[in-house]
Protein backbone atom coordinates (compact mmCIF):
# COMPACT_ATOMS: atom_id res chain seq x y z
CA UNK A 1 0.00 0.00 0.00
CA UNK A 2 1.17 3.68 -1.09
CA UNK A 3 2.41 5.53 2.28
CA UNK A 4 1.04 9.21 2.55
CA UNK A 5 4.11 10.07 3.57
CA UNK A 6 7.48 10.22 1.28
CA UNK A 7 9.73 7.74 1.91
CA UNK A 8 13.47 7.94 2.90
CA UNK A 9 15.57 8.36 0.07
CA UNK A 10 17.16 4.69 -0.60
CA UNK A 11 21.09 5.40 0.67
CA UNK A 12 20.44 8.02 3.30
CA UNK A 13 23.20 7.86 5.27
CA UNK A 14 25.66 6.39 2.86
CA UNK A 15 28.97 8.50 2.04
CA UNK A 16 31.16 8.91 -1.27
CA UNK A 17 34.37 10.31 -0.87
CA UNK A 18 34.89 11.58 -4.91
CA UNK A 19 38.51 12.90 -6.80
CA UNK A 20 36.79 13.16 -10.54
CA UNK A 21 36.79 15.27 -13.27
CA UNK A 22 35.03 15.14 -16.26
CA UNK A 23 32.08 13.13 -17.28
CA UNK A 24 32.38 8.95 -15.90
CA UNK A 25 32.90 9.21 -12.20
CA UNK A 26 30.96 12.54 -11.83
CA UNK A 27 27.73 10.89 -13.39
CA UNK A 28 28.26 7.87 -11.04
CA UNK A 29 28.67 10.22 -7.98
CA UNK A 30 25.23 12.27 -9.21
CA UNK A 31 23.00 9.12 -9.92
CA UNK A 32 23.99 7.77 -6.33
CA UNK A 33 23.25 11.67 -5.31
CA UNK A 34 20.21 11.41 -6.55
CA UNK A 35 19.22 8.25 -4.70
CA UNK A 36 20.27 10.20 -1.48
CA UNK A 37 24.20 9.32 -1.09
CA UNK A 38 26.11 12.25 0.62
CA UNK A 39 28.97 12.57 -1.97
CA UNK A 40 32.15 14.82 -0.59
CA UNK A 41 33.71 16.13 -4.19
CA UNK A 42 37.53 16.68 -3.39
CA UNK A 43 39.05 19.35 -5.87
CA UNK A 44 41.72 20.47 -6.35
CA UNK A 45 42.29 24.46 -5.22
CA UNK A 46 43.73 25.55 -8.49
CA UNK A 47 40.56 25.59 -10.44
CA UNK A 48 39.03 22.02 -8.83
CA UNK A 49 37.40 19.75 -11.86
CA UNK A 50 38.37 21.25 -15.02
CA UNK A 51 34.67 20.64 -16.70
CA UNK A 52 33.76 23.56 -14.48
CA UNK A 53 35.03 25.52 -17.40
CA UNK A 54 34.75 23.90 -20.36
CA UNK A 55 32.04 26.88 -21.38
CA UNK A 56 30.08 29.24 -19.55
CA UNK A 57 26.53 29.34 -20.73
CA UNK A 58 24.35 28.21 -17.64
CA UNK A 59 23.09 31.52 -16.46
CA UNK A 60 25.24 33.94 -19.13
CA UNK A 61 28.83 34.89 -19.27
CA UNK A 62 31.02 34.03 -16.42
CA UNK A 63 29.03 30.95 -15.68
CA UNK A 64 29.02 27.58 -15.29
CA UNK A 65 29.59 24.74 -17.67
CA UNK A 66 27.14 22.48 -19.47
CA UNK A 67 28.75 19.42 -18.60
CA UNK A 68 29.20 20.36 -15.01
CA UNK A 69 26.11 21.06 -14.43
CA UNK A 70 24.76 18.18 -15.75
CA UNK A 71 26.58 15.86 -13.82
CA UNK A 72 27.89 17.60 -10.61
CA UNK A 73 23.86 18.67 -8.65
CA UNK A 74 23.39 17.35 -4.91
CA UNK A 75 27.53 16.86 -4.30
CA UNK A 76 29.62 19.08 -1.77
CA UNK A 77 32.81 20.51 -2.71
CA UNK A 78 35.55 20.59 -1.09
CA UNK A 79 39.47 22.08 -1.93
CA UNK A 80 42.34 19.65 -0.61
CA UNK A 81 46.00 20.22 -2.05
CA UNK A 82 46.97 16.15 -1.60
CA UNK A 83 49.77 17.22 -2.47
CA UNK A 84 51.01 18.76 0.79
CA UNK A 85 51.20 16.46 3.78
CA UNK A 86 48.29 18.45 5.50
CA UNK A 87 45.94 17.91 2.36
CA UNK A 88 46.43 14.04 2.24
CA UNK A 89 45.86 13.58 6.16
CA UNK A 90 41.97 15.51 5.80
CA UNK A 91 41.81 13.10 2.57
CA UNK A 92 42.07 10.01 5.33
CA UNK A 93 40.01 11.51 7.63
CA UNK A 94 37.33 11.64 5.04
CA UNK A 95 37.62 8.63 4.04
CA UNK A 96 37.52 7.19 7.41
CA UNK A 97 33.97 8.22 7.69
CA UNK A 98 33.20 6.82 4.30
CA UNK A 99 31.27 3.83 2.30
CA UNK A 100 32.57 4.44 -1.37
CA UNK A 101 35.91 6.16 -2.52
CA UNK A 102 35.05 7.07 -6.50
CA UNK A 103 38.30 7.91 -8.79
CA UNK A 104 39.07 8.86 -12.20
CA UNK A 105 42.36 10.32 -12.52
CA UNK A 106 45.00 9.56 -14.78
CA UNK A 107 46.70 6.12 -14.36
CA UNK A 108 49.03 5.51 -11.50
CA UNK A 109 47.40 8.86 -9.35
CA UNK A 110 45.89 7.08 -6.64
CA UNK A 111 48.93 5.21 -5.65
CA UNK A 112 51.28 7.77 -6.16
CA UNK A 113 48.81 9.65 -3.07
CA UNK A 114 48.73 6.17 -1.57
CA UNK A 115 45.01 5.50 -1.83
CA UNK A 116 45.08 2.93 -4.63
CA UNK A 117 42.11 -0.13 -3.33
CA UNK A 118 45.66 -1.97 -1.74
CA UNK A 119 46.22 1.14 0.42
CA UNK A 120 42.72 1.77 1.20
CA UNK A 121 42.35 -2.15 1.78
CA UNK A 122 44.81 -1.98 4.74
CA UNK A 123 43.85 1.33 5.85
CA UNK A 124 39.87 2.03 5.46
CA UNK A 125 38.98 -1.55 4.74
CA UNK A 126 35.01 -0.59 4.65
CA UNK A 127 35.49 2.00 2.32
CA UNK A 128 34.66 0.36 -1.71
CA UNK A 129 37.43 1.37 -4.31
CA UNK A 130 35.80 2.67 -7.45
CA UNK A 131 38.72 3.36 -10.14
CA UNK A 132 37.26 4.49 -13.53
CA UNK A 133 40.21 4.46 -16.35
CA UNK A 134 40.17 5.04 -19.75
CA UNK A 135 41.80 1.23 -20.75
CA UNK A 136 42.10 -1.24 -17.67
CA UNK A 137 45.25 -2.40 -16.38
CA UNK A 138 48.01 -4.94 -18.30
CA UNK A 139 47.46 -4.15 -22.20
CA UNK A 140 49.10 -2.54 -24.40
CA UNK A 141 46.85 0.91 -24.21
CA UNK A 142 46.49 1.12 -20.59
CA UNK A 143 49.18 3.97 -20.59
CA UNK A 144 47.23 6.01 -22.72
CA UNK A 145 44.99 9.02 -21.98
CA UNK A 146 41.52 8.28 -22.73
CA UNK A 147 38.51 10.84 -23.67
CA UNK A 148 34.56 9.81 -24.73
CA UNK A 149 35.46 10.47 -28.45
CA UNK A 150 38.78 8.69 -28.62
CA UNK A 151 37.17 5.60 -26.36
CA UNK A 152 34.20 5.23 -29.08
CA UNK A 153 36.90 5.70 -32.26
CA UNK A 154 38.94 3.24 -30.65
CA UNK A 155 35.70 0.34 -30.01
CA UNK A 156 34.39 0.97 -33.32
CA UNK A 157 31.32 2.84 -32.18
CA UNK A 158 32.31 5.82 -34.70
CA UNK A 159 31.91 3.28 -37.52
CA UNK A 160 28.68 2.21 -37.34
CA UNK A 161 27.68 5.69 -36.98
CA UNK A 162 26.91 8.16 -39.01
CA UNK A 163 26.70 7.21 -43.16
CA UNK A 164 29.23 5.27 -45.58
CA UNK A 165 32.53 7.09 -45.77
CA UNK A 166 31.35 9.75 -43.19
CA UNK A 167 31.99 7.90 -40.45
CA UNK A 168 30.72 9.71 -36.94
CA UNK A 169 30.79 10.21 -33.24
CA UNK A 170 27.71 9.58 -31.22
CA UNK A 171 26.55 12.76 -29.78
CA UNK A 172 25.84 12.24 -26.40
CA UNK A 173 28.56 11.10 -24.23
CA UNK A 174 27.87 7.66 -24.57
CA UNK A 175 31.21 6.02 -23.44
CA UNK A 176 31.34 8.32 -19.81
CA UNK A 177 27.73 8.07 -19.13
CA UNK A 178 27.56 4.36 -19.92
CA UNK A 179 30.77 3.85 -17.47
CA UNK A 180 29.16 6.22 -14.97
CA UNK A 181 26.09 4.59 -14.64
CA UNK A 182 27.97 0.76 -14.42
CA UNK A 183 30.22 2.28 -11.46
CA UNK A 184 27.01 3.38 -9.81
CA UNK A 185 25.29 -0.05 -10.45
CA UNK A 186 28.77 -1.73 -8.63
CA UNK A 187 28.86 0.01 -5.84
CA UNK A 188 24.61 -0.34 -4.89
CA UNK A 189 25.18 -3.94 -5.70
CA UNK A 190 28.43 -4.36 -2.81
CA UNK A 191 26.50 -2.00 -0.71
CA UNK A 192 23.55 -4.57 -1.20
CA UNK A 193 26.19 -7.37 -0.58
CA UNK A 194 27.38 -6.16 2.32
CA UNK A 195 24.01 -5.41 4.18
CA UNK A 196 23.05 -8.83 3.47
CA UNK A 197 26.46 -10.43 4.62
CA UNK A 198 27.78 -8.22 7.33
CA UNK A 199 31.31 -7.80 8.72
CA UNK A 200 33.07 -9.47 5.64
CA UNK A 201 36.32 -7.12 5.13
CA UNK A 202 38.11 -5.37 3.33
CA UNK A 203 35.50 -4.34 0.85
CA UNK A 204 36.24 -5.71 -2.63
CA UNK A 205 37.16 -2.86 -5.01
CA UNK A 206 35.97 -2.20 -8.67
CA UNK A 207 37.91 -1.70 -11.92
CA UNK A 208 36.52 -0.33 -14.85
CA UNK A 209 37.53 0.90 -17.91
CA UNK A 210 35.75 3.21 -21.06
CA UNK A 211 37.07 0.66 -23.32
CA UNK A 212 35.61 -2.29 -21.56
CA UNK A 213 32.27 -0.33 -21.54
CA UNK A 214 31.98 0.83 -24.79
CA UNK A 215 32.93 -2.79 -25.95
CA UNK A 216 30.11 -4.44 -24.11
CA UNK A 217 27.57 -1.23 -25.74
CA UNK A 218 29.12 -2.40 -28.80
CA UNK A 219 27.36 -5.68 -28.31
CA UNK A 220 25.51 -6.13 -31.29
CA UNK A 221 27.60 -5.17 -33.77
CA UNK A 222 30.53 -6.70 -32.49
CA UNK A 223 28.26 -9.85 -32.28
CA UNK A 224 27.14 -9.68 -35.90
CA UNK A 225 30.51 -9.33 -37.32
CA UNK A 226 32.46 -11.51 -34.89
CA UNK A 227 29.83 -14.27 -36.49
CA UNK A 228 29.28 -13.07 -39.87
CA UNK A 229 32.96 -11.69 -40.90
CA UNK A 230 30.85 -8.16 -41.99
CA UNK A 231 31.40 -4.80 -41.17
CA UNK A 232 27.94 -3.19 -41.17
CA UNK A 233 27.86 -0.12 -42.55
CA UNK A 234 26.32 3.04 -40.85
CA UNK A 235 22.86 4.37 -42.22
CA UNK A 236 22.54 7.39 -40.67
CA UNK A 237 19.08 7.97 -38.89
CA UNK A 238 18.57 3.93 -39.52
CA UNK A 239 19.45 0.90 -38.28
CA UNK A 240 21.88 -1.91 -40.58
CA UNK A 241 19.59 -4.44 -38.33
CA UNK A 242 15.95 -3.50 -39.30
CA UNK A 243 14.08 -2.73 -42.63
CA UNK A 244 12.82 -0.61 -43.00
CA UNK A 245 13.00 1.68 -40.25
CA UNK A 246 14.56 5.32 -41.12
CA UNK A 247 13.61 8.89 -41.51
CA UNK A 248 12.16 10.32 -44.22
CA UNK A 249 11.14 14.08 -45.09
CA UNK A 250 7.40 15.52 -44.93
CA UNK A 251 5.17 17.39 -47.21
CA UNK A 252 5.36 20.30 -44.80
CA UNK A 253 9.32 20.17 -44.57
CA UNK A 254 9.68 18.06 -41.22
CA UNK A 255 11.03 14.85 -40.94
CA UNK A 256 9.01 11.45 -39.20
CA UNK A 257 11.01 8.65 -38.61
CA UNK A 258 9.46 5.58 -38.59
CA UNK A 259 10.07 1.63 -39.23
CA UNK A 260 9.24 -2.23 -38.13
CA UNK A 261 10.88 -4.18 -35.85
CA UNK A 262 8.84 -7.76 -37.03
CA UNK A 263 7.09 -9.28 -40.40
CA UNK A 264 3.47 -8.30 -39.10
CA UNK A 265 4.99 -4.66 -38.63
CA UNK A 266 5.84 -4.86 -42.24
CA UNK A 267 2.96 -5.88 -43.43
CA UNK A 268 0.37 -3.10 -41.95
CA UNK A 269 3.29 -0.81 -43.17
CA UNK A 270 2.70 -1.47 -46.54
CA UNK A 271 -1.07 -2.39 -46.61
CA UNK A 272 -2.40 -0.01 -44.18
CA UNK A 273 0.24 3.58 -44.66
CA UNK A 274 1.52 3.13 -47.51
CA UNK A 275 -0.83 1.37 -49.76
CA UNK A 276 1.03 -0.66 -51.44
CA UNK A 277 0.05 -4.45 -50.98
CA UNK A 278 2.44 -5.40 -54.13
CA UNK A 279 5.56 -4.82 -51.95
CA UNK A 280 3.18 -6.47 -49.39
CA UNK A 281 2.72 -9.89 -51.34
CA UNK A 282 6.56 -9.14 -52.49
CA UNK A 283 9.04 -12.51 -51.87
CA UNK A 284 11.77 -10.34 -51.80
CA UNK A 285 10.59 -8.41 -48.80
CA UNK A 286 9.20 -11.86 -46.30
CA UNK A 287 11.40 -11.27 -43.85
CA UNK A 288 13.75 -9.03 -42.44
CA UNK A 289 16.95 -10.21 -43.71
CA UNK A 290 15.48 -9.85 -46.99
CA UNK A 291 13.97 -6.87 -46.00
CA UNK A 292 17.60 -5.26 -45.42
CA UNK A 293 19.08 -6.67 -48.29
CA UNK A 294 16.54 -4.51 -50.68
CA UNK A 295 16.24 -1.48 -48.15
CA UNK A 296 16.64 1.45 -51.06
CA UNK A 297 13.52 -0.38 -52.53
CA UNK A 298 11.64 0.05 -49.48
CA UNK A 299 12.60 3.45 -48.26
CA UNK A 300 12.00 5.03 -51.66
CA UNK A 301 8.27 3.72 -51.86
CA UNK A 302 8.15 5.06 -47.85
CA UNK A 303 9.73 8.05 -48.87
CA UNK A 304 8.31 8.77 -51.83
CA UNK A 305 4.33 8.43 -49.80
CA UNK A 306 5.66 10.55 -46.81
CA UNK A 307 6.44 13.31 -49.26
CA UNK A 308 3.26 13.67 -49.90
CA UNK A 309 1.65 14.16 -46.74
CA UNK A 310 2.08 16.16 -43.41
CA UNK A 311 3.73 15.02 -40.49
CA UNK A 312 0.44 15.03 -38.12
CA UNK A 313 -1.58 12.95 -40.93
CA UNK A 314 1.51 10.42 -41.20
CA UNK A 315 1.74 10.19 -36.87
CA UNK A 316 -1.89 9.63 -36.87
CA UNK A 317 -2.28 7.05 -40.10
CA UNK A 318 1.00 5.09 -37.96
CA UNK A 319 -0.35 5.40 -34.30
CA UNK A 320 -3.74 3.83 -36.07
CA UNK A 321 -1.84 1.00 -38.16
CA UNK A 322 0.52 0.58 -34.37
CA UNK A 323 3.52 1.48 -36.28
CA UNK A 324 6.18 3.13 -33.78
CA UNK A 325 6.92 6.70 -34.98
CA UNK A 326 8.40 9.98 -33.50
CA UNK A 327 9.69 13.69 -35.21
CA UNK A 328 13.24 14.44 -35.74
CA UNK A 329 13.90 17.05 -32.76
CA UNK A 330 16.52 19.69 -32.20
CA UNK A 331 17.70 20.11 -28.95
CA UNK A 332 16.01 23.64 -29.04
CA UNK A 333 12.95 21.97 -29.81
CA UNK A 334 13.24 19.12 -26.91
CA UNK A 335 14.07 21.50 -24.48
CA UNK A 336 10.47 22.90 -25.12
CA UNK A 337 8.44 19.47 -25.72
CA UNK A 338 5.31 19.33 -24.57
CA UNK A 339 5.44 16.08 -23.46
CA UNK A 340 8.07 16.82 -20.96
CA UNK A 341 6.14 20.11 -19.58
CA UNK A 342 2.83 17.70 -19.43
CA UNK A 343 4.81 15.11 -17.11
CA UNK A 344 6.13 17.99 -14.79
CA UNK A 345 9.66 16.45 -15.84
CA UNK A 346 11.50 19.98 -14.71
CA UNK A 347 12.83 20.70 -11.54
CA UNK A 348 14.64 23.77 -10.07
CA UNK A 349 18.21 23.36 -9.18
CA UNK A 350 20.01 25.89 -7.49
CA UNK A 351 23.86 27.21 -8.44
CA UNK A 352 26.35 29.58 -7.63
CA UNK A 353 24.96 31.85 -10.25
CA UNK A 354 21.44 31.33 -9.66
CA UNK A 355 18.63 28.67 -10.16
CA UNK A 356 18.25 26.47 -13.47
CA UNK A 357 15.62 24.30 -14.73
CA UNK A 358 16.51 20.76 -15.18
CA UNK A 359 15.50 17.66 -15.95
CA UNK A 360 14.24 15.41 -13.22
CA UNK A 361 16.46 12.00 -12.77
CA UNK A 362 14.59 8.62 -14.90
CA UNK A 363 13.09 6.39 -12.46
CA UNK A 364 9.92 7.55 -11.02
CA UNK A 365 9.89 5.91 -7.64
CA UNK A 366 6.34 5.66 -5.79
CA UNK A 367 6.52 7.78 -2.37
CA UNK A 368 9.67 9.38 -3.28
CA UNK A 369 10.75 12.09 -5.08
CA UNK A 370 14.61 12.29 -5.81
CA UNK A 371 16.44 15.00 -4.50
CA UNK A 372 18.13 17.84 -7.03
CA UNK A 373 20.98 19.27 -5.03
CA UNK A 374 22.86 22.44 -5.58
CA UNK A 375 25.33 22.70 -7.93
CA UNK A 376 28.31 23.07 -5.79
CA UNK A 377 30.74 26.14 -6.04
CA UNK A 378 34.72 25.34 -5.79
CA UNK A 379 35.33 24.65 -2.22
CA UNK A 380 31.91 26.15 -1.26
CA UNK A 381 32.06 22.91 1.52
CA UNK A 382 35.47 23.14 2.43
CA UNK A 383 35.14 24.78 6.10
CA UNK A 384 31.89 22.72 6.69
CA UNK A 385 32.89 19.63 6.03
CA UNK A 386 36.36 19.68 7.62
CA UNK A 387 34.38 21.66 11.17
CA UNK A 388 32.25 18.30 11.01
CA UNK A 389 34.99 15.91 11.17
CA UNK A 390 37.31 17.98 13.89
CA UNK A 391 38.94 20.44 12.76
CA UNK A 392 39.16 23.55 14.34
CA UNK A 393 38.88 27.36 13.58
CA UNK A 394 42.65 27.76 13.49
CA UNK A 395 43.10 24.61 12.53
CA UNK A 396 41.60 25.64 8.93
CA UNK A 397 43.63 29.10 8.93
CA UNK A 398 46.77 27.21 9.43
CA UNK A 399 46.16 24.48 6.52
CA UNK A 400 44.99 27.75 4.53
CA UNK A 401 48.53 29.03 4.75
CA UNK A 402 50.11 25.62 4.38
CA UNK A 403 48.36 25.71 1.15
CA UNK A 404 46.47 22.78 2.07
CA UNK A 405 43.46 23.64 1.69
CA UNK A 406 41.66 26.27 -0.87
CA UNK A 407 40.76 30.02 -0.06
CA UNK A 408 37.75 30.56 1.75
CA UNK A 409 34.58 30.91 -0.37
CA UNK A 410 33.41 33.55 -1.03
CA UNK A 411 30.65 32.75 -3.47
Amino acid sequence: MSSSQPSAAPLAGVTVVAMEQAVAAPMCTRVLADFGARIIKVENPNGGDFARDYDDVVNGPGGLAAHFVWSNRGKESVTLNTKTAGGLDLLHRLLDRADAFVSNLAPGATARLGVAPADLAARHPRVIPVEIDGYGPGGPLSHKRAYDLLVQAESGSCAVTGYPGMPAKPGPAVADFSTGLYAAISILALLYGRARHPGSAPAPSVELSLFDVMTDVMGYALTYTQHSGIDQEPLGVGSPAVAPYGAFPTRDGQTVVLGTTNDREWQRVAREIIDRPDLADDPRFATNSDRCAHRQILEEAIGSWCAQHDLAEIQKTADAAGIGNSRYNLPSEVVVHPHLAARDRWRTVATPKGDIQALRPPPVISDFEQPMGAIPGLGEHTDAVLTEIGVTPDELRQLRADGAIGPAYRG
